[in-house]
This record gives C-alpha cells, sequence and structure tokens, in this order.
C-alpha cells in the first residue's frame, strides 16, 4: 500500500512540474519596472537568519514599490574557502512570492535587465554607516566573506557608496518608508542596493506572516513526501523534534541572561518579553529535559515515531531506552537541512528550539499549515501568570 502511494504521489509532482514548466516559459518575459528595484546581499548568518531577513526584505520592497531582486542563499560548505551561492529556486517557488509583490531572480536580473537598468560604472552601494575596510567613510561592501564573493559571483562593482544612516528600514512607519521615497528617487537610483538585507533581524511578528509566499519547490516538496511515505506510512501520528545541541550554540546560550532577545527568542517570549523570559534551559535544554518532553508529547498524542532533526547529536540511544516501542529516525548522513525544514514543517506536531531560527522557520510554516508546535522548557504565559495557550 505505501508503494502504490509513493507511485501516486511521484505521478503527480510529474505531471505538476510538466504543466508549470509550460507555464514558466510563456511566463517567462522580463519587463523592466520604471519604480525600480532593491537588491542586496543577504549577508548576515545561514540559511535561518538568511529566511529571516528575506521575509523583512519583501516587506521594505513593497512598502517602496519597487521590485525585489531575489538574491541567492548563501552556503557554507566543508572543503571550500568561499560561501556558495545557490539560487532561491532550488528550494523554493520563485512564482509564489509573485502573489505578494514583484519579483525578479537577482541571475535573471543581472543576465537580461542590468546593462540597461543598471549599467557597470553606475552602481552605488547603501549602507547604514561606513564599514572598516581600504576607503575611509565607504561601505566597502565587498571587504570579506561572504561579501566579496557574493557581489563578484554577479561580477558587480561599485563606484559609490551612499550611506543613509539614520534612515532605517521600518516598514511599519508610513513616514519612514515616505523618506524613502523621496530622498532615493528611481531616475536616480534605478537600484537600491544593501551591503546587507534591509531588514531588521528577527523578523518582525507582522513580517512573519509573509512566510506564507515561501513554499518549497515541487523537487523539495517531494522529497518530503516521500521520506513521510517511506518512514512513517504505518506510524501516524509522528512527532517531530529540532535539536539545536552542538557546541557553538552551547556557548551561545551562556550568553542569554544578558542577550534575552537572542536569535529568534522572540517567536518565544513576545515582541516586548510579555510571554515569559529567556533561559539556558530553553535555550540548550538537558538531555533529561528533552527525553521527559518528547516522552509526555508521545504519550498525550499516542504517537508512533519520532523524527529527529539535528546538527549534531539525535540522543537516540537515550530516547530508545526511555520509549522501546516508538520508531525513531533521522535522516542518513549527509543529511539535508532543507529536507529536514520540510518533514518538520509537515509533522503533526513539532517540539523546537525557542532560540533558533531554523526552528523559527519551521514553526512559521506550520502556523501557516494550521499545525501545532512547543518548544524546549518553555509555556507561553502572559506575565500576570495566566495561561495564553500554545504557540
Amino acid at each position: 500500500m505505501a508503494v502504490c502511494w509513493k507511485f501516486l504521489v511521484s505521478l503527480t509532482m510529474v505531471l505538476l512540474a510538466s504543466m508549470t514548466s509550460g507555464q514558466d516559459d510563456e511566463e517567462a518575459q522580463v519587463t523592466i519596472d520604471v519604480n525600480g528595484y532593491v537588491a542586496y546581499c543577504p549577508c548576515m548568518g545561514r540559511f535561518g537568519n538568511q529566511a529571516d531577513q528575506f521575509l523583512g526584505s519583501l516587506a521594505f520592497a513593497k512598502a517602496l514599490n519597487r521590485t525585489l531582486i531575489v538574491p541567492p542563499w548563501v552556503e557554507y560548505k566543508k572543503g571550500q574557502r568561499h560561501a556558495v551561492m545557490v539560487p532561491y529556486s532550488e528550494y523554493f517557488k520563485l512564482e509564489a512570492l509573485s502573489e505578494y509583490h514583484r519579483v525578479i531572480s537577482m541571475e535573471t536580473f543581472m543576465e537580461d535587465l542590468a546593462d540597461y537598468e543598471w549599467p557597470a560604472g553606475t552602481r552605488k552601494v547603501f549602507c547604514y554607516s561606513d564599514r572598516h575596510g581600504a576607503k575611509k567613510g565607504e561601505c566597502n561592501a565587498k571587504e570579506g566573506n561572504p561579501f566579496g564573493p557574493f557581489w563578484n559571483h554577479f561580477m558587480i562593482d561599485f563606484e559609490e557608496s551612499v550611506i543613509f544612516g539614520p534612515l532605517y528600514f521600518d516598514t511599519h512607519s508610513p513616514s519612514n518608508m515616505h523618506e524613502w521615497i523621496v530622498k532615493y528617487r528611481p531616475d536616480p537610483f534605478p537600484v537600491l542596493a544593501f551591503v546587507g538585507p534591509p531588514a531588521p533581524f528577527p523578523v518582525t511578528a507582522h513580517n512573519a506572516k509573509l512566510h506564507r509566499y515561501v513554499q518549497w519547490s515541487d523537487q523539495y516538496d517531494y522529497k518530503a513526501e516521500e521520506f513521510i511515505l517511506d518512514n512513517f506510512y504505518n506510524y501516524r501520528p509522528f512527532i517531530a523534534i529540532h535539536l539545536r545541541n552542538g557546541i557553538d550554540f552551547e556557548r551561545a546560550c551562556e550568553h542569554v541572561k544578558e542577550s534575552p532577545n537572542l536569535f529568534a527568542a522572540k517567536q518565544c517570549i513576545g515582541e516586548r518579553g510579555q510571554y515569559g523570559t529567556t533561559t539556558e534551559e530553553m535555550c540548550f535544554p538537558s538531555t533529561k529535559t528533552v527525553v521527559d518532553q518528547v516522552k509526555r508529547e508521545v504519550e498525550r498524542m499516542e504517537a508512533k515515531a519520532v523524527f529527529i532533526a539535528t546538527d549534531h547529536d539525535d540522543l537516540i540511544p537515550q530516547f530508545k531506552e526511555a520509549m522501546p516501542e516508538v520508531k525513531f529516525v533521522r535522516q542518513p548522513e549527509p543529511a539535508s537541512p532543507h529536507l529536514d525544514l520540510a518533514i518538520l514543517g509537515r509533522a503533526d506536531h513539532m517540539i523546537g528550539n525557542c532560540v533558533s531560527s531554523f526552528t523559527a522557520f519551521a514553526k512559521r510554516e506550520r502556523d501557516v499549515r494550521g499545525l501545532p508546535t512547543s518548544f524546549w522548557a518553555f509555556e507561553r504565559k502572559p506575565k500576570n501568570g495566566r495561561n495564553s495557550g500554545e504557540l
């Protein structure tokens, strides 16, 4: 029966791909946006951080009524000295973003429009304040990794720096956005190219809702459904957990007392800390906390299986000792973090890490799907002590 379902899913994905490829060819006409463009280097952190700021950058482009030039994802691969650029469409559907606002991939823009709209020798780069580098008082946009490799990937050099501070990226302020529109008009500034993302980190609660437009590519939809069918077809409901327990995160979590808004902590404690306080146990939970919490959730849901996404220790021996009747599964090595995310987003329940932006990505997708999420060592309560319900 599982083989039959797998065949049907595979056939459906092939048919969808063949149908949409023809539509893409027909709609592949590139037009110039007289309102201008927004471009940036996603040069802060790894995928989770980049995805957070992508949503804010999308909102910023819409607020200015400029087309967003969608950058590739910046990845860091073992054995490679410099960052690697992976097109947005490798993981997600570019066309789905157009339901919210105008977009064009950076690859298409540079190949088809840059020579006309943003010719070499006229390119300006924007930064909030000057950056350390060879030229004093300028943005030095290509200093360091991944900054240099990113712009070099598209053979982009800048002739001039524009320091725009104290203006900021507050898309919730009409006056702030009006100042951007008036000060940087499309005629002298056809492309607002930023050294880094024109968005705050972490993503604001309002802009987090834009995640509904971040939709997995057919390839990753199929991979996730195939993995779930292969491993959980006779083991529903299943729980997915995210364990962020490497030494780098352990060291970062030592600073939560002085930095309660560390990384994505606001997804739990709220924008103003109104739902609780960030603790080290939330950030880097003990093995006992993790095993006990998974066991409680398994018993509550009568779950038959647990999927584990982790960057380090999967704790499977400890889980099996505590729950010998439950099936525990993780991807074989080398695991794909994007496939982990696609599976996390589909499980019947997920337990994640409050502070992790990787968890935050999966949480936003689950919100779109209407699926429940809980977190290690955290129960959301307003500071008056009353339970406000599940996140």
